[in-house]
């Protein structure tokens, strides 16, 4: 079976998945057609139904489960990864509703928790999420929503931190930040969905059992990125949780939609059954 496949070309979703899309895989009956694209690009592919499995962020479960389930394997959640907003200057953090600030895409979970923490940002404008720090450098914005490998170099910019949402998060709520999920089509077959489960979470196993061997392919995607940055970032947002979201990470989405939208928009069974 031929399938259409979203991720991102980040260093943690081709780490997580290089197996998954090369013979040492071993699912043999799937075969995926893979489109690289931004976080926002993604969310919006599946808000079209234009994938039949895709990366997506947690913010947007409540408006695609009508149509999506969110697989057990392949997430990035955890403790020390969430986003951060940073500025040029100092900010009191009352003040930040008034900024006029950068962010990653309407959609992600990131927005999410801005807008949890503060209330509604009436003055944010969407940047894919490579292009924040230099649109707050360049005084297009007072402020910037950053996501990704990001968090690794906006001090060596000049950027200070004026607050770690997912520090907010894990305080508030004493569960992983949950940012990025997979999900799938419903309309699938079931033994289909089992078994792209199951060859995700082979892949991310594989990957952990032998570091280097993802590498080229990682940086082959990656572009320019530091190599230092690139294992950072794959320590911070590939973890258990990438395996198995478990009880913590599904009680943490649980967390986000009900702080947000509210469980009753959402379309049952949620999660793919193992």
């Amino acid at each position: 079976m031929q399938l259409s496949l979203g991720i991102s070309p980040c260093p943690n979703d081709t780490f997580s998945f290089y197996h998954l899309l090369h013979a040492a895989g071993g699912d043999t009956e799937l075969e995926y057609t893979v489109n690289f694209a931004d976080i926002e690009e993604l969310n919006q592919a599946l808000i079209q139904g234009k994938l039949d499995v895709g990366k997506a962020s947690f913010g947007l479960v409540p408006f695609i489960s009508d149509r999506y389930q969110v697989l057990d394997s392949g997430a990035a959640l955890g403790f020390g990864c969430g986003p951060l907003l940073i500025a040029k200057q100092e900010f009191a953090l009352e003040d930040v509703p008034k900024l006029k600030i950068a962010i990653p895409g309407v959609h992600t979970t990131a927005n999410r928790l801005l807008n949890m923490a503060f209330g509604e940002i009436e003055r944010s404008e969407e940047y894919v999420f490579s292009a924040i720090e230099q649109a707050v450098l360049s005084g297009k914005v007072d402020a910037g929503l950053i996501i990704h490998e990001s968090r690794f170099t906006y001090e060596a910019k000049g950027l200070k931190k004026l607050i770690d949402l997912g520090q907010w998060w894990e305080t508030k709520f004493a569960v992983p930040v949950p940012l990025g999920c997979i999900v799938v089509k419903r309309s699938l077959p079931d033994a289909v969905k089992i078994q792209i489960q199951k060859s995700i979470a082979q892949s991310v196993q594989r990957a952990f059992d032998n570091r280097e061997l993802p590498m080229d392919f990682v940086r082959a995607h990656a572009q320019e990125m530091d190599s230092e940055v690139m294992k950072q970032h794959i320590g911070l947002y590939v973890n258990q949780y990438s395996l198995s979201l478990g009880d913590a990470g599904r009680k943490a989405l649980r967390i986000l939609l009900q702080e947000g939208v509210g469980e009753s928009v959402l379309s049952e069974p949620l999660f793919l059954s193992l």
